[in-house]
């Protein structure tokens, strides 16, 4: 075969091949290794230490909290909603949830209950969303809502 023919067969065949192509490595993970990131999260909550607790989120990611109507998007807002809601010395505890894994992707969708340090308790319905950035497993959105039904 010709170099120029040979050379547009090869273009060719580059300009067919779809842009959005992913050349990406996925990062092998069980859902165990997912409910896991719940455990983490809420080991950090018991630190009493909100710079902790934030440690777990993306840079960019995005929480809207169980008892606060202001999203947080930057750490410093973060840390500012953890700052107060640590006070009330919080522990999570997993009742129901769905987890879904994609290539460097979780989801981890359910219900959970929050007891407080002087024993009152919070329902609350939530989705995590969790993405691998080549050394760990981060927080990209966290959306908390209490459970609109009092049983």
């Amino acid at each position: 075969m010709k170099p120029p023919v040979l050379a547009l067969m090869m273009l060719v065949a580059t300009m067919s091949t779809p842009a959005f192509a992913r050349s990406e490595t996925c990062h092998a993970t069980t859902e165990k290794d997912v409910a896991s990131l719940f455990d983490r999260w809420n080991g950090t909550l018991r630190t009493g230490d909100p710079k902790k607790v934030v440690a777990n989120y993306a840079k960019t990611s995005v929480l809207l909290p169980t008892v606060s109507n202001t999203p947080r998007m930057t750490p410093e807002q973060k840390e500012d909603y953890f700052k107060h809601f640590l006070e009330n010395k919080p522990v999570g505890k997993i009742d129901s949830r769905s987890i879904e894994i994609d290539c460097n992707t979780a989801i981890d969708v359910g219900l959970y209950t929050f007891t407080y340090g002087d024993g009152s308790q919070v329902k609350a319905r939530y989705t995590y969303t969790y993405k691998w950035d080549g050394h760990q497993w981060l927080i990209t959105s966290h959306h908390s809502s209490a459970m609109p039904e009092k049983n």
